[in-house]
């Protein structure tokens, strides 16, 4: 994706905007990350605490998930590691549009989400950091709350299960594997052999170890190709 944009498509106001929609749509979410975690014996302190630090929705429920599939705390951080891993790019890509000194730079990092990175993305490989202020800020609070809502309504799990709450996770997965179909050529070869890894480990080992094992079909993919810098870049930029 490509554009120019006026200036008044940019900026806190419409960062603000922005947010309100996606906040919208992450609050159930993370409803559903309080709800989950608190009905499988997570303290609702911690989870609220976790929501208001980690801030990854991505992050969250792959720790989540690993650690309720009898994985330890180690291959649960390792597998939220891995998610997050895609702010680094996006990090990198954006970097050029911060001002400021170092720590104000790293400081202004921490407002790098999806959606508001999508969003504050101007073409040619600019982006406006105001407006990608504006969409995080709404976002960072609504995902609080609907963590708050989730802890404190803690339903027990047979209602969870017949709301369908717990396939919320899967489903939150499964569109971020589809648009990054569209967005990278190369996905349904690296999410085909990432099936076949976990597919097969999951026989002989913990689902924890089978998920981080499964993320090297993105490796194998990469050094396959020669790790061409082109497609590295490509990931780095909105579609």
């Amino acid at each position: 994706m490509s554009r120019s944009g006026s200036s008044a498509e940019f900026g806190w106001r419409p960062g603000l905007r922005v947010g309100v929609g996606l906040g919208l749509a992450v609050f159930p979410v993370a409803v559903s990350f309080g709800a989950l975690a608190t009905t499988l014996g997570w303290p609702g302190l911690p989870t609220i605490i976790c929501s208001a630090i980690v801030f990854s929705a991505g992050g969250q429920l792959a720790l989540l998930t690993t650690l309720t599939a009898g994985s330890g705390l180690p291959l649960a951080l390792g597998a939220a590691t891995l998610i997050n891993l895609r702010f680094l790019p996006m990090g990198v890509a954006v970097a050029g549009s911060l001002t400021g000194p170092a720590w104000k730079r790293a400081l202004a990092g921490q407002t790098i989400l999806d959606g508001s990175w999508a969003a504050a993305y101007r073409g040619k490989g600019r982006y406006d950091r105001l407006t990608m202020f504006g969409a995080s800020a709404v976002q960072w609070p609504a995902w609080i709350l609907g963590t708050v809502v989730g802890v404190v309504a803690a339903p027990p799990l047979t209602l969870v299960e017949s709301l369908g709450l717990d396939l919320v996770f899967p489903g939150f997965f499964l569109v971020l594997l589809l648009e990054s179909f569209r967005s990278t050529p190369r996905a349904p070869l690296i999410a085909g052999i990432a099936i076949l890894l976990t597919g097969g480990l999951v026989l002989v080992a913990p689902v924890g170890v089978a998920v981080l094992l499964s993320s090297l079909a993105a490796f194998v993919v990469l050094i396959g190709h020669g790790g061409r810098s082109s497609e590295l870049t490509h990931l780095a930029e909105p579609a």
